[in-house]
Formats: C-alpha cells, structure tokens, sequence
C-alpha cells in the first residue's frame, strides 16, 4: 500500500510538472520581397517588429530584398497581434481619441477582427459607440482607463491618451500631410498625433463643408492642422473679414491647429504687386482674433513663406522669405500667431550637416535644415517656436529620375533609405532642441509625381513600403 502510494505521487508530480512546462518557442522563415517593411512583415505574421528584430539580431529596421528573415509566430507568450477567439466577446466602450487599431492593440486582436465581429465596413468609430471585442470580456478597467500591456519582443504598449485640443503646454508634437489618409496605423507607428489638410477656401466656402475633415481625424486617433488658402485673386482686403469668419467657424468646428494661408511671399499664392508682409498682416490678425474667439485652444500658425532666396530680396513678384519673416515680425505679427509657420523641402543632405550643399550658393540658409530653423528661431526672437507645415525629402529612386526643376542632385536626388534616415533625424533634432512646437512631414501618402514630384516626398512608397515609418519611429517609439 505504501509503495502504491509513492508510486502514485511520483506520477502526479509528474504529470503537474508537464502542465507547467512552457510550449517551446515557434518560429517560421520569410523571404523579403520588393516593397516590405518590418511593420508590414510583423503585421502579416501576428508578431511585432521588436519581436522580428530580436530574433534575427538586428540593430536596424533596414531589410533587403531576398534576405530571409526568422518569424516569431507561437510559444509560451503568443504574439499581441494573434486574435483571440471571437466567441464570448467582451465589450468596449469608445473613448476620444480611440481608433480600431489602438482599440485592437490594447485588447491583443486585430482591426479586421473587430470589424468582423460588429459588422463595421469601414474604420470609422464613434466616441461612446459600444464595440464588441474578439476574446472574451475585458479587464474591470478597460472601458474606462485601460492599462498598458506588455507583448513579447517589445516595450510595454502605452496607454493612448484622449486627443487634447490647442497647444497643451506646446511641447513638441509629430505630423504628416495626407491625400487619402488611409493609414493611419502607419502613422501612430511612426509616432504622428498630428493629420494636416489643405483646405482651399472661397468667398462662398461655408465651414460645414469641412467639419467632416476634422471628425475622422479625431475618430482616429488625431489633432487635425487645416491649412486655410485660397486663389490670389481671393487674397484681398476686402476679403479678410469672409475669411476670418471662415477659420473661426472651423476652429468652433473642433480644428485644433489652422495655418493661415500659405507660402504668401510667391505671386503662385498672393497676388502680384501686392507681396509684402504688411498687406499679409490684417489678414493674419483678423483670422487670429476670429479663431480665438470662438476656440481659444486651436492653435493659430502664420502662413508658411516659400524658402527661397531667387528675389534677392523683395519685389512685386515674390519676397525672399527671410526679409518677409523679419518684416512681419518687425510690424507686430508675433501678437496674432502661436507658432511661426515655417516650409522645409529642397534638402538633399543630412539635417545634421551645415555644410556641404553640393549646388551652387552652398552657404544659403535654405539649404540645411539647421540654418533654417535658427534663421526663423531668432528673427522672432525665441519669443515663438517653429511649426513646420511642410518638412520633407524628395527621393525619385524608384523612377529613376526627378522631373524639372526639383533635381538638385542629379539622377534623383535622394535614396529611399536617406529619405528615411533624414526624417528621423529631422524629428529627433525638433523635439530635442526647443525650436520647434510641431514638425508635419511632407508628406504620408501623395502618389502624383508629374510635374510636381509629390510621390517622391511621400514616406510611403510606390511599391507600399514605408521604410520613413520604420526609421521614425526609432526616434518617436510611436504611439
């Protein structure tokens, strides 16, 4: 009887220390093809881009085609974006600044899941619209302050926070410029709170036209900067007071940032004869006093001026931008802004460089990304940071070639791989410095490239890969 006994808890130890024995780790292979990224290739796996970079020791999200990568796919701690079961769905309800892929993170699922699941046929969301979750209910806490959650192969996941409005202590803040603005995943990966729209107005234009605009940018997941234009022959004085009124209902209508007109000191934007910062300034002023009026939150941003140096200085068809900038501020148009808006476009070199340019009139301050943001930094006196509207790098490596007028080094300027790495020290050298409140990339999603080579700027590229994303997203540790 004894020895029974014995016998019978050995083979229960046994069996117990079976139970608990952790599943081996599992592992696929990838080859890379034309087109992916590390993000694209974690999504298709159910894994993350840690999780990859950790089992192949890498130290860069930089791949190459043909390289064969090792997958993590499955063992003890399956991979966050692995969807649980759809049976037994908890429920969850939206919060401002929520979107399906934060929502789908949080609870380790997928968007498509969730989708499936509440019959949705697209991504847009609501705040206080109840979601059904693949996986069973949630955590007592995760309708109203869900906690971070650790995943395998990476740093915990944070929480997102509600999408605030204004200049919420004017620290600095990450942005891009969209067409169809159909990825914001990759945009909260590459760490952006901020969408820019251009929206050209007319005396006829109503706000209302708009307002859906700044609703999906906050369904999700962002701040929404509208840069508000309009023909030359619409920027007149007796104008001012339809446009003012125009920016104003559209701040009331949620708009967290508005750039008043754009790149003002070109004949392309302001009517010829009349380029001159003092005839910019009521404009300015009165849309200033509109916007606060009715949201003193938005955050107000000068036009952009075009940097460029080809006037020499000031003339009926165009101003210099740093004679303009120096005029505006010498006539009191710090008082009616909350950051000086400021265009960067035509590097061809590390923004890390103040050297070097290989064109012709090296020394311009246009040239480098440091010289521009000190020259805009101290003609305000440090009184107001930069807000970049438009900070991009034009590589046309896939086409082979740069149309006319935008080939600044010859065959197509840039590398895909130094558009990339350029954005990431951009970001780095704006948030770390103090200079700048808010950079917008220029731009996410552009796919024109004839006349004007937009696609070429654009972080994601023709073949869907998006290597800017992955290399901005080192600096940003995304959202």
């Amino acid at each position: 009887m004894k020895r029974t006994l014995s016998v019978l808890i050995a083979l229960a130890f046994v069996l117990t220390t079976l139970q608990v024995q952790p599943a081996a780790a599992q592992t696929t292979t990838y080859t890379v093809k034309p087109g992916d990224n590390l993000y694209q290739i974690a999504l298709k796996h159910g894994t993350t881009v840690d999780a990859i970079m950790q089992a192949n020791g890498l130290t860069s999200t930089i791949i190459i085609v043909g390289q064969v990568l090792i997958i993590p796919t499955g063992g003890a701690a399956p991979p966050a974006a692995t969807p649980k079961p759809a049976a037994n769905p908890g429920t969850y309800t939206v919060l401002a600044g929520d979107n399906l892929y934060r929502i789908s993170v949080k609870f380790n699922t997928t968007v498509e899941a969730i989708q499936s699941l509440n019959g949705l046929t697209s991504t847009v969301i609501f705040v206080g619209q109840v979601l059904k979750i693949p996986g069973g209910s949630p955590s007592p806490t995760a309708t109203s302050a869900p906690a971070a959650t650790a995943v395998p192969g990476a740093t915990a996941t944070k929480t997102p926070t509600p999408v605030p409005t204004g200049t919420g202590g004017a620290g600095f803040e990450l942005g891009g410029q969209v067409a169809s603005f159909s990825r914001p995943d990759l945009m909260l990966y590459a760490g952006m709170a901020w969408v820019k729209q251009q929206v050209r107005w007319a005396p006829a234009s109503k706000a209302t036209d708009f307002t859906n605009v700044i609703t999906d940018a906050h369904n999700k997941g962002f701040k929404v900067l509208l840069s508000v234009l309009g023909d030359p022959q619409y920027a007149t004085s007796g104008n001012f007071p339809a446009f003012a009124s125009f920016v104003g209902d559209l701040a009331a209508a949620g708009a967290d940032g508005i750039e008043v007109w754009n790149e003002m000191n070109i004949d392309r934007e302001w009517p010829s004869g009349q380029i001159n910062a003092t005839n910019y300034l009521p404009l300015l002023q009165q849309s200033y006093n509109a916007i606060k009026a009715r949201n003193s939150n938005t955050l107000v941003v000068s036009g952009a001026p075009a940097p460029t140096g080809f006037y020499g200085g000031c003339s009926p068809t165009g101003c210099d931008d740093a004679p303009y900038i120096n005029a505006l501020i010498a006539a009191g148009g710090l008082n009616y802004m909350d950051c000086l808006g400021a265009h960067y476009n035509e590097g061809v070199i590390s923004p890390t460089q103040t050297s070097g340019d290989p064109r012709g009139n090296p020394n311009h301050y246009t040239r480098y990304y440091q010289t521009m943001v000190d020259t805009y930094y101290n003609a305000a006196g440090g009184k107001k940071k930069l807000c970049f509207t438009e900070l991009g790098y034009l590589s046309g490596q896939e086409w082979g070639y740069v149309p006319a007028g935008f080939v600044w080094l010859p065959p197509y300027n840039l590398t895909v791989a130094q558009q990339a790495q350029y954005l990431a020290d951009a970001t780095r050298l704006s948030r770390d410095q103090g200079k700048v409140r808010l950079m917008i990339i220029f731009n996410v999603d552009l796919t024109a490239y004839n006349p004007d080579p937009q696609a070429g700027y654009a972080m994601i590229r023709p073949g869907g890969s998006c290597p800017a994303c992955d290399s901005v997203h080192v600096v940003t540790g995304g959202r």
